[in-house]
């Protein structure tokens, strides 16, 4: 549709739209092309950064193109919340999903007869069951929305077998534009999603992934109860606000760093999957309703997590991917706010997951993709260039130059000719008959003689002391190394050290220089928690002047009328508004209805709905 057949047919062009419903002057990034290219009936794919305005994509041309828009999510929680924010905004929204009371079912049912609903969401087991399927072929719709659509993808990190059905929908609903859209995608990962949604002609649209609000830090784990204690400081305590989350690898783990986080008097939970509905439903009500605490959770804890003041993710154990990973960080700064990452990482990590491969029933091709992207997570980890550039090239993006806000480009990582270390470490896997771990080897290279070293006579090898001039902790750092490099495996169900021939021959024969890099844990700690002091003081906004006292004293007032708000109305407080539209009225400061209007983020609807007590909480009636 162009602009003029909107408008002989009676309805708002995308930009009046965006300006009227929205509160947004103006479209950014690629949602102009992306709106432009539904509004013409094309199909389309849309890469952008969490926090760059995906729904915006499908929410504006759904509003402009005749009939409803219908978008496919896959969480209840996702939909819930997008739905509470377009209500918010007078759009007629509703979900179908299998947690709705019969009476709002019904409801929505009915909404739907009559054509009172503009946008409907629904998961895609709904959606292609034949009662929801043939029901919605008769009705006419404006788009097709396929929300985190790498879940179709098998090369996605969330794959999801139930999207493989979504190929249909050229077939069910035949002319009516589809838009995919996702935040983490490599080019394999892409071409599979067009090949399993039949969009082979559909136009690719793709925006940086660099998100400079992120502080991208990685450390070898040293001891990770402080570490992460650490990594915490500048987030939680007295007057701090926003939300935390650390990614474990294990459900009992959650529960451990929950448990171990709330004996130092701070507000943790624990989120996995064998929680019963009711606490999975408990924890995520907490932690929508803006209050500030740690989520200590599997990967169960990821789609669908719209809060936009997360001002930390750790990471305690090494996700599979590049794409896991970009994806779970991006859980951070969705306001656009700094926040930081920490991933912390150990040589067990990299060979535990190296053998589940091997151990894998995958197909070998398979098996091949997840050991490239599972290397490439491991180089990333330790990597001693610009961290933000290695991870985006993981995507197929340049970065053109070093980031600044990752931890090498902040505190620049020393190397050294580590060959002679490296020679010894591997002399000593060999020498104990590779049957031990990085303790046992590490006490035989530093020559303590403990009851281990002493029953196995290992005290009389040669290599018994050779790396007395360095501590646990260095050579645990080049054993890691190795470790990352292939050098060294594990074997075994207690995980022995053993040596991987092809790579440790040429380095024991002295035929491959090996360079290493000299880790400093704690410079990097110490860089990593002032920044992140200095942000909470501010914030979080390093991009933005700090608010005035008075402004200050403004946007504290906001913020306990919007919770008080969203408390009455049992939705988030950030569906209301974000910081950043109650941080711009306080820097502002309208004295009346007109003035409000203007602020970015403040729609018709909105204005109409909450001016009066905007102005109140101001002081301006």
């Amino acid at each position: 549709m162009t602009e003029s057949d909107i408008l002989q047919a009676g309805r708002e062009t995308p930009q009046a739209v965006l300006a009227r419903v929205f509160g947004f002057p103006a479209f950014r990034s690629l949602q102009e092309d992306a709106v432009e290219s539904v509004m013409r009936g094309e199909d389309v794919l849309v890469l952008m950064p969490t926090g760059g305005g995906k729904s915006l994509c499908y929410q504006v041309p759904a509003l402009c193109r005749p009939g409803m828009g219908l978008v496919v999510s896959p969480l209840i929680a996702l939909m819930d919340d997008q739905v509470a924010a377009l209500r918010q905004v007078g759009v007629r929204a509703a979900a179908l999903h299998s947690e709705l009371e019969t009476d709002e079912a019904a409801q929505i049912r009915a909404d739907l007869s009559n054509d009172r609903i503009d946008i409907l969401y629904v998961s895609p087991e709904r959606l292609l069951s034949p009662g929801t399927r043939d029901w919605l072929a008769r009705r006419k719709l404006s788009v097709i929305a396929i929300d985190e659509a790498h879940c179709i993808s098998a090369w996605g990190h969330e794959f999801r077998p139930e999207y493989r059905g979504l190929s249909t929908l050229r077939d069910i609903f035949p002319g009516v534009p589809r838009i995919a859209l996702t935040a983490t995608a490599d080019p394999r990962t892409r071409d599979d999603i067009l090949a399993a949604l039949d969009m082979r002609h559909a136009r690719v649209l793709t925006a940086s992934f660099h998100r400079p609000n992120l502080m991208i830090a990685a450390l070898p784990k040293t001891g990770e109860t402080r570490q992460l204690q650490d990594a915490l400081a500048a987030h939680t305590g007295p007057g701090a606000t926003g939300a935390c989350i650390v990614y474990c690898g294990s459900r009992a783990k959650t529960e451990r760093v929950a448990n171990s986080l709330r004996q130092r008097n701070i507000t943790a939970l624990a989120f996995h999957a064998g929680l019963s509905p009711m606490e999975k439903r408990a924890a995520l009500t907490r932690f929508r309703a803006g209050e500030p605490m740690v989520i200590a959770a599997t990967i169960a804890f990821g789609m669908g997590i719209d809060r936009p003041d997360v001002r930390c993710v750790v990471h305690l154990d090494m996700p599979g991917s590049p794409e896991a990973y970009y994806q779970q960080i991006g859980r951070a700064g969705r306001d656009g706010a700094m926040a930081d990452t920490v991933l912390l990482y150990g040589g067990e990590d990299m060979a535990r997951a190296r053998h589940w491969l091997e151990q894998s029933n995958a197909p070998e091709s398979e098996r091949r993709i997840m050991g490239q992207r599972l290397e490439s997570m491991i180089a990333l980890t330790e990597t001693t260039g610009c961290r933000t550039r290695a991870l985006l090239a993981c995507f197929g993006e340049t970065l053109a130059e070093s980031c600044g806000h990752c931890d090498n480009c902040r505190n620049p990582v020393a190397t050294f000719d580590g060959t002679q270390a490296a020679q010894k470490v591997l002399s000593a896997i060999y020498r104990t008959g590779q049957r031990f771990g990085a303790v046992h080897l590490t006490n035989v290279l530093r020559g303590k003689a403990d009851d281990a070293v002493t029953r196995n006579a290992h005290q009389h090898l040669s290599v018994f002391g050779v790396g007395k001039d360095h501590d646990a902790t260095w050579w645990r750092g080049v054993i890691r190394q190795l470790i990352a490099r292939g050098a060294i495996r594990t074997v075994g169900e207690h995980g022995a050290l053993a040596l991987d021939p092809d790579v440790a021959r040429p380095i024991l024969r002295g035929e491959e220089p090996v360079l290493l890099r000299d880790d400093q844990t704690a410079a990097l700690a110490r860089g990593r928690s002032s920044r992140g002091r200095d942000t909470a003081r501010d914030g979080g906004r390093d991009t933005e002047p700090a608010l005035d006292p008075a402004s200050e004293a403004l946007f504290d007032a906001l913020r306990a009328w919007r919770l008080s708000e969203a408390r009455e109305q049992t939705i988030p407080p950030y569906v209301i508004f974000h910081d950043s539209v109650l941080r711009d009225i306080a820097r502002d400061n309208p004295q009346d209805r007109a003035s409000l209007g203007r602020i970015k983020g403040v729609g018709a609807s909105k204005l109409d709905r909450y001016a009066d007590a905007i102005l109140t909480a101001l002081g301006a009636l």
